[in-house]
């Protein structure tokens, strides 16, 4: 398959798995919320279905890096379908309680974080073998996740009203497996890097938390995102359905606000994928955390009339657009190709460490204070976290050359259209 060929279908799958994801995001809660009434519930549910993938994403750098991105991603992607579609299967025979459904769930997770760390992984072989630079293929993936979101929200929404939300899961399931079709068909010609020299499992994961430790830009990043991802998490996964349900509103309406959000990040991944490589990072960073964070908080807070909300919403969801492909550039050009899955994933796992948390931080303030106030604090946590790179210089250094500090070598991503190709 061509280089464009090739591209376009890892896209294409990316949009399928990502979707189905974004379907079981509205469908979980809304099940726990609408059958138990408990916050608290709704968020040891979200636990338990992020800490596996947090765990796993830590874990399969090295395999990734041992047995190829492409065949990782794969795998895993095939062995969620069947436990994604054993939700639906245990309802239907009345024995899907609130245990079962947290292993089901986690075990989900434990596949999802090796299947995102093998997906990242191609991003450097798909741009080499696309001849086009990094910024423009995580930009255009930063698209597919955006189209994703938007399609799975809307569906999401629309599936859980019409036939509950357990079966809303076959629709993940579905996603998932054509995704792992689509990615063996488009991939088989990618040219994967040499493999480096096989050490034992733990140094070579060592090695990975190694290099994203001495790596100030990466290190700072991954550390605030650590917590917006909590707070964002604690926002999607218990604040925002809570504010639904009390307002009287239906799953239709979540999954509205979700699709709005994202309709507007596709608008502004499209733009940091044709115009990525000449945005000062570091103002755009800053400026797009600013507005992707505390104001959807604060609307909320304030029982804002329903086009105030989707308002902000569009607002939020275009200026994040712009982050994870900028995140996504940084990485890559940053990281020696061998160590991509390494050094990838226990970024990830790093940005991810919080996630797990926000749920129980958000069911715990909502039944401790109340929503309202739960919505004001976290709104000022976020403003807080994302006013910190301006506090000090680690964050600065994204605008500068950088060098692999594990070779020595020099890479300019905008002197260099290919600088995965030049490692």
């Amino acid at each position: 398959m061509s280089g464009r060929g090739a591209l376009a279908g890892y896209l294409a799958a990316d949009v399928l798995a990502t979707a189905g994801v974004r379907v079981s995001f509205i469908a979980v809660p809304w099940f726990v919320l609408t059958t138990t009434g408990s916050a608290v519930l709704t968020g040891v549910v979200a636990f338990a279905g992020t800490v596996p993938q947090v765990v796993a994403q830590a874990l399969a750098g090295p395999v990734v890096d041992r047995f190829g991105a492409r065949r990782v991603a794969i795998g895993a992607e095939a062995l969620s379908v069947p436990v994604l579609a054993a939700v639906p299967a245990a309802y239907a025979l009345d024995v899907l309680s609130i245990p079962l459904l947290c292993v089901l769930v986690a075990l989900a997770a434990a596949l999802n974080g090796p299947a995102d760390a093998g997906r990242g992984a191609l991003v450097p072989q798909l741009a080499r073998h696309a001849g086009t630079s990094l910024e423009r293929v995580a930009g255009l993936a930063g698209t597919s996740e955006r189209t994703a979101s938007l399609a799975g929200a809307a569906l999401g929404g629309v599936v859980v009203a019409a036939v509950g939300a357990p079966y809303a899961l076959v629709v993940t399931a579905v996603g998932w497996g054509a995704a792992a079709l689509l990615t063996l068909v488009a991939t088989r010609r990618l040219v994967a890097p040499e493999p480096a020299p096989r050490q034992g499992y733990l140094t070579e994961l060592r090695e990975g938390a190694g290099f994203l430790r001495r790596d100030p830009v990466l290190l700072g990043i991954a550390v605030m995102v650590a917590v917006t991802n909590l707070l964002d998490q604690a926002y999607s996964a218990v604040l925002l359905p809570s504010w639904v349900v009390a307002s009287g509103l239906g799953a239709t309406v979540l999954g509205l606000l979700g699709a709005s959000f994202s309709g507007a990040a596709i608008a502004g991944s499209l733009l940091a994928a044709a115009y990525g490589d000449r945005l000062p990072r570091f103002a755009t960073y800053v400026v797009a955390f600013l507005l992707a964070g505390a104001p959807r908080f604060v609307v909320v807070a304030l029982d804002s009339p329903l086009a105030g909300v989707v308002a902000t919403g569009v607002v939020a969801g275009f200026a994040a657009g712009f982050i994870n492909p900028l995140i996504s550039a940084l990485l890559y050009e940053r990281t020696p190709e061998p160590m991509v899955g390494r050094a990838g994933s226990m970024m990830t796992a790093s940005a991810w460490s919080l996630i797990p948390f926000g749920g129980l931080v958000a069911g715990g303030l909502v039944a401790g204070v109340g929503l309202a106030p739960a919505l004001v604090a976290c709104g000022a946590a976020y403003l807080v976290a994302t006013m910190a790179p301006a506090a000090g210089p680690r964050f600065r250094a994204m605008d500068r050359v950088t060098e692999h500090l594990d070779t020595g070598a020099t890479n300019d991503a905008t002197a260099d259209p290919h600088p995965a190709a030049s490692r």
